[in-house]
């Protein structure tokens, strides 16, 4: 019961956050150059569609659409970090095979290291190394939690070495306690200061460009939503 349980809290989690759609969450700081830009118009659309859903077969046309644009754009970090993130949210909404999921996971962390390779925001590529993690995690809770827990908060430490500014940080180390049982020092109570931290951090946090990483606002925001309901019933 406690697997089934936290599985389920883990796929309610990423649902959450694929129904955000990033350009909304705040103007990047540098967009001017890039409006008659093709390419980055391109990129904008995929991200937007790539954030809006939780159909998997979608996911799959968006990493495909990912897998183009890292043709047409080789020096790019950008496609590759969504095609990771993209392959991740597909485990997330997967009803697969564990066997399976860990296959979208592995596939995922071989586009982040091609990300990494391209010389990506290194803390960005931390973050969501860390969330995949998370994934790994929920693919075997009773298995893994000793193992994965851990590499989370390892991963996201060395993420706020690098930038401490960076929001996503404090809402991927939120979703691990949260989802922690209370008898390891987790849960909801632990867990929401970390999300008042993040949301200080998504308030000051400006994206460099319009295709730079800038998602997780929105699931943030319905996690502190959760939080003020449960407290009026």
């Amino acid at each position: 019961m406690k697997k089934s349980l936290f599985t389920l809290a883990l796929v309610a989690a990423c649902f959450a956050a694929t129904a955000q759609t990033v350009p909304a969450a705040k103007p990047a700081a540098a967009t001017t150059a890039a409006v008659n830009d093709p390419y980055t118009d391109m990129m904008t659309a995929t991200i937007k569609e790539l954030m809006s859903t939780g159909d998997i077969a979608q996911l799959k046309q968006v990493d495909a659409k990912l897998e183009r644009a890292a043709a047409v754009n080789g020096k790019d970090w950008l496609p590759r970090y969504y095609q990771a993130y993209a392959r991740l949210i597909t485990c997330f909404q997967s009803k697969e095979d564990g066997d399976t999921k860990d296959k979208y996971l592995d596939q995922a962390e071989a586009a982040l290291a091609q990300a990494r390779k391209l010389g990506g925001d290194e803390s960005e590529l931390l973050v969501l190394q860390a969330y995949i993690y998370q994934a790994r995690l929920g693919v075997s809770p009773m298995l893994r939690s000793m193992k994965y827990s851990g590499m989370v908060t390892a991963t996201l430490e060395q993420a706020k070495k690098l930038n401490a500014a960076n929001p996503r940080i404090y809402l991927v180390q939120a979703n691990n306690v949260y989802y922690t049982p209370a008898m390891f020092g987790g849960g909801a109570d632990v867990a929401k200061p970390l999300y008042e931290e993040a949301k200080k951090r998504y308030a000051a946090f400006t994206p460099v460009s319009a295709t730079a990483p800038n998602w997780g606002e929105r699931q943030l925001l319905g996690r502190l939503k959760a939080y003020e309901t449960a407290s009026v019933k």
